[in-house]
């Protein structure tokens, strides 16, 4: 047994329901996709989600950032059930909801979604064409989370009141920024850990005032190479070393003093930096690229292996640790799925 209890871990984000096909040159053409990319969905996709259904052997798998890296955590974790608890949006009484839901129970996570009728649920094409994957997300239900209809309800609060760690990726700031700063000041006002990751350069770019809103609240900073470039650009840093941005990002205003801000960028196959009390380089864990089969969950497993290592109270070089092993078995695997057990000491 961890020492982690339920609901310990607190995650809210756009749910997708992900569903991955092997398909062919000419559906890539038809739609035209690359076969390797990840956009958001046009008109011209509409399609794309009923037809890969119907033709295509498909896999279903909860997804979305955040709910990722939540389920990353609970796997690490094992036992008990339920560490992570799960909200956002999706949509009432529809096949995929329904299916979101089924997976999220499977990777025993708490998911509490606002359902409502005006859009569907959520959904992320993977597109497999050899060891390509093309990325075609329908953020839908994702973007109609509403603070006064959910968040602020009294037994999901109560959910929120239970963790002592909550962690928000960025591309959530785009949908609910009042949900986020909500969670985020009662975490400082309670001295407990809020977590937000960078998630793509975009964010900085053209979401800095909702990013800069929240940050005085982040005590722990994620974020990859070319987001801590694009942020590092944003905020005039005037350095393009990751160490230095790191201690750059670590040193920004921050409301609650009890504790210092921890910045971790990580750097794909180079090695991490961290910057707490001071700035250190962790080694990722070496991988022939033959075995790699897709990197595209590896920043959300990079994140709930660190975020395992928080909710037990592990020193932050185990949590490191935890980051690395689980983003080193994730990149083995298509999709951000994960054998059935952790082989980590």
């Amino acid at each position: 047994m961890s020492s982690a209890s339920p609901n310990t871990l607190f995650g809210m984000g756009n749910p997708l329901l992900d569903i991955s096909a092997v398909v062919d040159k000419d559906f890539l053409d038809k739609y035209t996709l690359k076969p390797n990319d990840q956009i958001l969905a046009e008109d011209k996709h509409k399609e794309l989600f009923e037809e890969i259904v119907k033709k295509s052997k498909v896999e279903y798998h909860a997804g979305g950032a955040t709910q990722n890296s939540i389920k990353i955590a609970q796997w690490m974790v094992q036992e008990p059930h339920k560490v992570g608890t799960f909200f956002g949006c999706i949509g009432k009484d529809d096949k995929f909801g329904g299916i979101l839901k089924q997976k999220a129970e499977e990777a025993h996570i708490d998911a509490h979604y606002y359902e409502q009728e005006e859009k569907p649920t959520g959904t992320c094409a993977a597109c497999i064409t050899g060891d390509n994957r093309s990325l075609v997300a329908n953020l839908a239900a994702a973007e109609c989370y509403k603070k006064d209809k959910h968040l602020d309800l009294e037994e999901n609060w109560e959910l929120v009141e239970k963790a002592k760690v909550y962690y928000i990726a960025g591309f959530f700031l785009t949908v609910s920024l009042e949900s986020i700063l909500k969670v985020a000041k009662h975490a400082s006002d309670n001295n407990k850990l809020f977590c937000l990751n960078l998630s793509a350069p975009f964010i900085c770019q053209f979401f800095k005032d909702n990013l800069m809103q929240v940050m005085p609240y982040v005590d722990v900073l994620f974020g990859n190479e070319t987001e801590a470039a694009a942020f590092a650009k944003e905020l005039d840093f005037e350095t393009k070393d990751i160490k230095e941005i790191a201690k750059k990002a670590q040193a920004l205003t921050k409301v609650n003093k009890k504790r210092e801000r921890i910045v971790v960028l990580t750097q794909g196959k180079d090695k991490t930096a961290m910057a707490s009390e001071k700035v250190e380089t962790f080694p990722v864990l070496k991988i022939d690229p033959k075995d790699i089969v897709d990197t595209n969950g590896a920043g959300d497993a990079f994140v709930g292996g660190f975020l395992s290592g928080l909710v037990q109270d592990k020193p932050l070089d185990q949590c490191v640790k935890a980051a690395h092993y689980a983003a080193n078995v994730i990149i083995r695997r298509a999709g951000c799925t994960f054998p059935e057990k952790p082989d980590f000491k």
